[in-house]
This record gives structure tokens, sequence and C-alpha cells, in this order.
């Protein structure tokens, strides 16, 4: 098997599901192209702001693309390529690409509010704040997971981890990521204040794109090391929190948007070029672990909620929820934003593993353990297969390695914000105007203070590390996953629209999450009582045991909504005819 062919079959499956299968969900679920969207009813200039297509997909795929992609099929890679390939097609057309069209659907159908809200509407006012509280610690993680991410790309202070062409490269990406910042607000006043033609915007952030990057390239920010770079990013994203959508999510994302496409498009021509043999085995072992609890890595559950966002991620439903469906102009912008991001980054896990397949075996894994980071391996893979085209391998490297940064950025200020919104959420009461709910509802849905309460336990996860964090926010993610299928059937049902769409992958999600939680579980337990880690494993086994119950009342919950109980006539007819 070599990567040309695996990567056409990708191609050939996913753009027949966003054709045929997308097609069918937006007709049997209806789509109105003449209806007034919730970003054109409720403008406010902040989170409600009507954007093109081309705009709301940028902050859409940007924001959900994060690392997961590139992470998650890496790391899953120890189990073999073939399942982890069979899971990122089936998985990205049948469960990913579902929840985020239903989420986004069902936010445009419901006032563009999260789904919190539309939890409260369907499931009453319990099922809202367990869902909000739940949302609002799973944010905690991404912020944690993403954060060390973004610090690791940035960090050019040379170690045993980081050679001296990463350091380079991390310092270039730094100095064009920051300047990314800048020309956003730059661009957000043009975009928002000029009202050109989409193609002259559309040159112009070219050319901030370009002019940032040579100047990344020219002058690296050096010297500066992961825990001065933490600090910097979360004063960022706290920022980000609050600023209106336009100033920076939306241009920034929209920069982002170009440069996410472009590495995709060369990592592809890349692999046709290169054609590279798949050097991992098809398949290596059911379970790449020990036989001790504490060493268990089985590819039931783990390989499923390891690939993460490659095939389902629950994140995305808080993006298409949370913040895109603010932003949709025409219901008909519904399909190709949502189904159609989920689509290109299913593409874009089969590249992650691809890249880490073309390696032989043994050069980037050892054993169940990677040698090197996912972002440098497939930074460095696609840097080889490019160089078959006579390009630069360091430039290269350097390229790819800001748009994986930019990747992980995009979602973290774009969940800081889902985070505090969600917060947010849980202090509203529906019954209640916000003039008669008190001076400690005042202060608690204070934006600012949401984003506080958000950010400072994400610093706190964060300097565990993302190697400790990343399978909690994977089972997390998940979990999230099934809450929003569950969800979305729930209103399909109400609504009398078709939600069996919905309902089988959350009921298959179900058993992969909640047996990945428990096993996690048991796992920081025997870890603490060994002395291992003590304060790490016990802040990573309060947030298990919390997102674990809440997620547990939800599903339960839902349930009984999907499945009603029979009335009592409906009973005694049952009886007699019995």
């Amino acid at each position: 098997m070599n990567g040309m062919i695996l990567i056409i079959i990708a191609i050939v499956l996913l753009g027949g599901a966003y054709v045929f299968y997308g097609g069918f969900l937006a007709k049997k679920w209806g789509i109105d192209p003449r209806a007034k969207t919730p970003a054109e009813i409720y403008k406010d200039g902040v989170d409600y702001v009507p954007a093109d297509r081309g705009v709301v997909f940028g902050h859409q795929f940007a924001s959900i693309a994060g690392a997961g992609p590139i992470n998650g099929p890496i790391q899953a890679a120890v189990f073999g390529w073939v399942p982890v390939f069979l899971w990122c097609i089936f998985g990205g057309i049948f469960f990913g690409a579902v929840q985020d069209f239903g989420a986004m659907y069902a936010s445009v159908r419901n006032k563009g509010q999260g789904l919190g809200s539309i939890v409260e509407k369907y499931l009453g006012k319990a099922g809202k704040k367990l869902f909000c509280i739940f949302c609002w610690l799973f944010c905690i993680l991404v912020i944690a997971a993403f954060a060390d991410v973004v610090a690791g790309t940035w960090n050019s202070v040379t170690s045993s981890t980081v050679n001296s062409e990463q350091a380079a490269a991390n310092g270039s990406t730094a100095t064009t990521s920051i300047i990314f910042i800048a020309f956003a607000v730059l661009l957000g006043f043009i975009l928002q204040k000029a009202k050109l033609h989409k193609w002259v915007n559309t040159g112009i952030a070219i050319v901030l794109l370009v002019v940032a990057i040579v100047l990344g390239l020219l002058a690296p920010l050096l010297g500066v090391g992961m825990d001065a770079w933490r600090i910097i990013i979360f004063l960022y994203i706290a920022i980000a929190c609050v600023v209106p959508v336009w100033a920076l999510l939306q241009p920034r994302d929209y920069l982002n948007s170009y440069l996410l496409v472009a590495m995709i498009m060369a990592a592809v021509i890349g692999i046709f070029v290169a054609n590279p043999d798949i050097n991992l085995p098809a398949f290596t072992s059911f379970n790449m672990g020990g036989s001790s609890l504490q060493s268990m890595n089985t590819l039931f559950p783990f390989m499923f909620v390891t690939v993460a966002c490659g095939a389902i991620s629950g994140f995305h439903s808080l993006v298409a929820s949370g913040t895109a469906s603010k932003q949709i102009k025409n219901e008909r912008d519904m399909k190709p934003v949502s189904y159609g991001a989920m689509i290109v980054e299913s593409l874009l896990a089969v590249i992650s593993l691809i890249v880490v397949a073309s390696f032989a075996d043994g050069v980037v894994l050892d054993g169940a353990t990677l040698k090197m980071t996912p972002p440098t391996i497939f930074s460095l893979g696609v840097a080889n297969f490019l160089q078959t085209l006579h390009l630069p391998h360091t430039a290269v490297f350097t390229l790819i390695n800001l748009a994986i940064s930019a990747f992980a950025l995009t979602s973290l200020d774009s969940v800081a914000r889902v985070g505090r919104l969600s917060w947010q959420e849980f202090w509203e009461d529906s019954d209640k105007p916000a003039q008669e709910r008190g001076s400690a509802y005042k202060v608690l849905h204070h934006k600012w203070f949401a984003t506080v309460v958000t950010i400072i336990p994400g610093w706190a996860l964060c300097r565990l590390g993302y190697q400790n964090v990343w399978p909690l926010f994977g089972s997390g993610n998940q979990l999230l996953a099934v809450l929003a299928l569950l969800s979305c059937a729930v209103f399909f049902r109400r609504t009398k629209r078709m939600y069996i769409a919905s309902v089988i992958p959350a009921i298959l999600m179900t058993c992969v999450t909640f047996s990945a939680l428990v096993i996690k579980i048991l796992q920081l337990g025997t870890a603490i009582t060994q002395g291992n880690n003590i304060s790490g494993n016990a802040l990573q086994l309060v947030f298990a045991v919390l997102i674990t119950g809440l997620g547990i009342s939800i599903v339960v919950q839902c349930a009984k909504a999907l499945i009603p109980p029979l009335s009592r006539e409906k009973a005694v007819k049952k009886i007699k005819r019995r």
C-alpha cells in the first residue's frame, strides 16, 4: 500500500459523502434560504455578526481543526494504519459531520442559542444546568491541552526534545503568529467598516498573510521558553474571550483559513509527488500496553478516543452552536460550513496518518510510544514529501509548523469564548428578567468574571503538559459528542424531523466514552495510591469524576425524552392485547 492510493480513496469517499449524505440530511431536516437567520435578527456587533460563507467557514474550520486531527491519528497509529484510516473516514461521514451539521442547524433554528439553551427548551432547566457545567468543564480541558501545544510550537529554547532546526522554526512561528493577531485586528476593521467587495477582502487577507510569514522568517523570536509563552498565550485568550468577534476572531480565522487550506493542499500535492510507502503495520495489536490496569492501552475504546477530532469531536458542536451559528447569513451556508468543514478535517486526519506511516517502522514509534511530538512528525513528514519538488526543507518545515500552531491557537480563542458563554448561560434564568436577578447574578454573569474562572483552572491543568491531559480531553470530548448527538436527536424528534441519524452514532459513542472514562478513573486512582504525581493526577481525577457523573445524568434525561413512557391509557391497551 502507498500514500497516493490512500489519499485518493479518502478524497472520493469523503467528497461523495458531502454531496450525497450531506445533501440527504439537508433535505430531510429542511433548509430555507428565504428565512432570516439569528445573525440578521439579533445582530449586536459582538456575538451575532452576519458574515459571508467563506468567512464563517474559515472560522468554523480553523476553530474545530486545532491540533486534534494531527495529534490524534498520529498517536493512534500505534494500533496500525487500517483501523485508524477506517475510523477517520466512516467516523467523519456518519458521526462527526452529522453532529456538527445537527448542532448548527438546531442552534440556527433556536435563535442562535447554544446547546445548553436548546436542552432547557426540550429537557427543562435541570438538563440545561447540567449541560452548561459539563461544557464549561470540558472547555477547561481543551484550553489546557491546546495551550500547551501552542506553547510547544513557539518554544525556541533548544533541549533534549527540541533541536536547533525546530527551535528556529518555532521562533519564526511565534513571530508570525503575533503579527497575525495584529493584522487580524486591522483586517477586522477593514471587513466591518470599509464594506469592500469580497474578492478585494480576499486579496488584502492574502497580502497580510504573506507579509506576516515573511517577517516571521526574517525575524524569529528566539530564546523564549515554554513558561513565558504559556503566560503570554493565556493573556491573549483572556482578551480574545471578550472582544467583539468581528474585531479578532472572524478576521483571524479568515486569515488562518487560507494558510490552513494551503497547508492541506501542499500536503496532498506532496503525497501525490512523493507517493510514500506505508511502512507501519496494517494492524499491530488489540492491546498495546501491558497486562496491568495502569498500562492498559486497548484498541477499544482508546483508539476511538485518541483519534478524536479526526472522526468526531464534541468540541465541534460547541463551535457550531456557540459562535458559528451566530454568524450564518443564509441557511444554505450551514451544510458547507458544518458538514463540509468536518469532511475537510477528516481528510487532514488521513494526511496525518499517511505522514506518520511513511516513516520506517521504529523511526518515530518506539513500541507504543512516540519518539517525537505529533506536530514535529507532521511538519517533518510533509517537508520530506515536498523536498521531492526541490523545495527547501527548513522553510517548508517552518511553514507547516506555523500552520499547526495557527490551528491550535484558533481553537484556543474559540473554546475560551465558548467556555465563557457556557458559564454565563449556566447562571441565566429564563423566568426572570436580567434586572430582577440580583447583584450576585451581575457578578457571576459578568463576561470578565466568567473569563477568569474559565482560564485559571485551564492554566493549572496546562502545567501538567498536553501528554497528561490529552487522554482525559479525548474521553471528555467524545462524551460531549454523545451529549450533542442526543440533544440534537431530542430537538429533531420534538420538531418531527428525522432523528435516527443522530441516535445511532450516539449509542455507539456512549459505549466508547463511558468505557474509556471508567478505565481512566481507575488508572488515576491507582496512580494516586502509588504516590505518582499526586497533585496532578488528583486534579485530573476530579475532572474525570465530574464529567462522568454529569454525562450520565444528561444521557439519562435525553434517553427519557427520546423514549417517553407509555401513557396510562396506552399501557392498559397494551396489557389487554397480551
